[in-house]
């Protein structure tokens, strides 16, 4: 005992990670808000198809039970604050509480495991801010651990015994629980589902129509702005461009004319991956959108190409389901795989990307200047104040 370091060394530090951890999915639960309903945010941390921290927002697996993970995190880190109150002070009476506060912290590791485990195999795809949150959930196992062993030698399941009627006898913990309790209740049925993005605008009232080169547009026949879209059907940042987009269409049919493109960042088709694999079986959605064009259905087609992605449990296109969905032949559909010309005009999409510089999706083109991720804000406002 005379070589421990004084109980400030742990309590300190351990303090300091759970504020960090608070502000940290304080950021996340902001930005996941944001990405939803901000059409020009990007978050800091948005550096590459690998290590973007929208990505990981923009993806079905950043929602549990009706809430963002984000703001679970939020509110457990808060839990993990309530009780860490009880151990300022090194008592006997504070020791049944590092061991809570050791069961908790192993709760968040297995969590962030799990949650890395999600980023690895279903998103392809890590969040810096995440990592940081993981990384914090260890420690804040791994300090109880020690002052449990530098100060306390009676058995982890005997303390937890102690604890839970310590708890009860405790005002101050046993009223910070409950209020954190409704808090997460009245958060989850009251906070709208944001992040549940409805596309359909009734295309009635929308125009839409060919270009001479043979791409699609939709919007006015004489517009104020002209986007010239290049999209990946795999890229959640594109899904979220795609219904903010329809909305400022709907908003304003007259002024804004949207024109596209195809750029799958599909290895087997698209050269600047250069054989690395990635949004494998964008570039046969690619395809099935362009026959879609040549049929007059290619708006249909794009919405369910995106709504297929917004799934979480999609594993591969179900032709005859899409076939019924957008009123045009299975068979043709699975042909149109397979159909060199509507590869050569996919091709041609992606040439001329590559030409512009386009190195991710989405990706605009706006009076001759290239804008990669978002939309720029003088855009919109020029929409606004025409």
């Amino acid at each position: 005992m005379k070589n421990t370091l004084h109980y400030n060394f742990y309590f300190i530090p351990t303090l300091f990670l759970t504020l960090l951890g608070i502000a940290d999915t304080t950021y996340l639960t902001v930005a996941h808000y944001k990405n939803y309903t901000d059409i020009s945010y990007s978050s800091f941390c948005a550096i590459s198809p690998s290590i973007n921290c929208d990505t990981v927002a923009q993806s079905s697996w950043s929602i549990l039970l009706g809430m963002p993970i984000a703001l679970w995190g939020l509110f457990g880190y808060l839990f993990y604050l309530s009780i860490l109150f009880t151990v300022r002070r090194k008592t006997d009476f504070s020791f049944p509480f590092w061991a809570i506060l050791q069961f908790i912290g192993l709760t968040f590791s297995l969590i962030a495991i799990c949650l890395g485990y999600i980023s690895a195999t279903k998103i392809h795809s890590y969040c810096l801010l995440c990592i940081m949150s993981y990384a914090i959930s260890f420690l804040l196992f791994l300090y109880p651990v020690i002052v449990r062993r530098r100060f306390d030698h009676k058995p982890f399941l005997s303390r937890i015994n102690e604890s839970s009627r310590l708890i009860i006898c405790h005002p101050s913990v046993y009223s910070s629980i409950i209020v954190l309790i409704f808090c997460a209740v009245g958060v989850h049925f009251f906070l709208p589902h944001y992040w549940i993005q409805n596309n359909q605008i009734d295309l009635s009232r929308i125009e839409t129509g060919i270009t001479v080169d043979g791409h699609p547009w939709i919007g006015s026949n004489n517009p104020i702005i002209t986007i010239e879209e290049f999209t990946d059907y795999q890229c959640f940042q594109c899904r979220k461009l795609h219904n903010h987009l329809r909305k400022l269409i709907e908003q304003f049919p007259e002024k804004i004319r949207v024109i596209h493109r195809n750029f799958p960042l599909d290895h087997r088709f698209n050269p600047i991956l250069n054989g690395r694999p990635f949004h494998i079986g964008s570039g046969e959605m690619a395809l099935l959108a362009i026959y879609a064009c040549i049929e007059r259905k290619f708006w249909p087609m794009n919405d369910e190409l995106y709504r297929f992605m917004q799934s979480r449990d999609s594993k591969s296109l179900d032709l005859k389901l899409l076939s019924l969905k957008v009123d045009l032949s299975a068979e043709k559909l699975s042909a149109a795989l397979h159909s060199s010309d509507f590869y050569d005009i996919l091709m041609k999409d992606i040439k001329r990307g590559i030409e512009l510089g386009i190195t991710a999706t989405p990706a605009y083109v706006i009076d001759g200047q290239v804008y990669i991720g978002s939309l720029p804000s003088h855009i919109l406002n020029k929409l606004k104040n025409k």
